[in-house]
């Protein structure tokens, strides 16, 4: 008893400064954090925002299935749906509904289409018979975000004009604050009302899409409605689909950069107070 009595405080001592190291550990890598944590944002964001145009790329190059891999992932972030997409190393950067569809007929294999199945399971007489109308034969939205693009077309971005707008705005605000800060410029948090008055533009833009696709409605495919405030002073491809260039592809790009702009001037002032004081 006695020797058991003496081993339990031996055993305490040996334990305790195990613990502290690995306390002080913990604090220390908390403080690093803290002195560095724009730097360490910036560098994974910076990642995060480049990955969606590596994926086209692996794919020029037929680095194809760790280009599929990058499309699943970015498969959790954004609908992916191809008119609303930008495309590398083809002859255009965005494409109509219809040329996607005359695409899905004429490459209704695995290269044209993700995940990672050999095919589609189609069966041939229903892609003839379906393929006589193309753009009902990628009706189906589901069917339609699958596509990454063929040799002809160029290869999809992972991502949306929205998205690429979104996040890489939120990158590069972060950095620009970041360069700022380092020459000794302080930055008090913008209003949260002028927060606000930045991201409902991408809200309401976001929604006015959901609810145009979900019903099937022409408000969002038309414009009619931006027509009539703009006298059509515009071409008729300004109002209509969602190709570049167009009154949607400017709303998301816009509302996006709004929107990032926000996130930054809102939130990067207030987390830097918290992590290292005013």
């Amino acid at each position: 008893m006695a020797d058991q009595q003496n081993n339990a405080p031996i055993s305490a001592q040996e334990h305790t400064p195990k613990l502290s190291g690995l306390q002080n550990w913990l604090n220390n890598l908390g403080r690093g954090f803290e002195r560095h944590w724009l730097a360490i944002f910036n560098g994974l964001w910076g990642v995060f925002v480049t990955m969606p145009f590596v994926a086209p790329i692996l794919m020029a190059i037929g680095l194809t299935t760790p280009a599929r891999g990058i499309y699943f992932i970015y498969n959790f972030f954004c609908h992916q749906l191809p008119e609303r997409s930008w495309f590398l190393f083809g002859p255009q950067f965005s494409y109509t509904k219809e040329q996607i569809g005359e695409a899905f007929c004429k490459y209704p294999t695995e290269q044209a289409w993700f995940p990672f199945s050999t095919q589609l399971n189609i069966n041939p007489e229903q892609l003839v018979t379906a393929c006589q109308y193309p753009l009902n034969a990628i009706s189906s939205e589901i069917v339609r975000r699958q596509f990454i693009g063929t040799p002809d077309l160029g290869w999809k971005v992972t991502w949306s004009d929205r998205m690429v707008s979104m996040y890489t705005s939120i990158f590069i605000f972060g950095v620009i604050y970041a360069i700022l800060k380092r020459y000794g410029f302080r930055f008090n948090p913008l209003h949260w009302a002028l927060f606000l008055l930045l991201i409902v533009p991408l809200a309401v833009d976001g929604t006015t899409h959901l609810i145009t696709d979900a019903l099937r409605l022409e408000f969002r495919n038309t414009n009619a409605w931006a027509a009539i405030l703009t006298g059509s002073v515009f071409a008729p491809d300004f109002y209509a689909g969602d190709a570049l260039g167009s009154i949607n592809s400017w709303l998301r790009i816009i509302s996006g950069l709004l929107f990032g702009f926000g996130v930054v001037g809102f939130l990067w002032p207030i987390m830097d107070d918290e992590f290292q004081g005013k």
